[in-house]
């Protein structure tokens, strides 16, 4: 993982676990466990980091909601 990503993934887990009111390490957790982290997130951050804050905070919690880690 190259440099601009890994800043990318820290701000999106600090994004989401202030909006979220969860700590870093669990949002990191519930993103590892369902796959959304290294299976979306990582490898899309072309086109991810080029979204707006408030749209890819919804996109995510939309997607931990769709794969269960998160409640709706």
């Amino acid at each position: 993982m190259d440099k601009n990503t890994l800043e990318f993934i820290t701000y999106c887990i600090s994004k989401l676990a202030q909006q979220l009111n969860l700590s870093q390490q669990d949002v990191y957790r519930r993103l590892k466990s369902s796959g959304i982290l290294y299976d979306y997130m990582i490898p899309s951050y072309d086109v991810l980091h080029t979204f707006g804050s408030k749209y890819l905070m919804n996109d995510l919690i939309s997607f931990m909601q769709e794969k269960g880690v998160l409640e709706k």
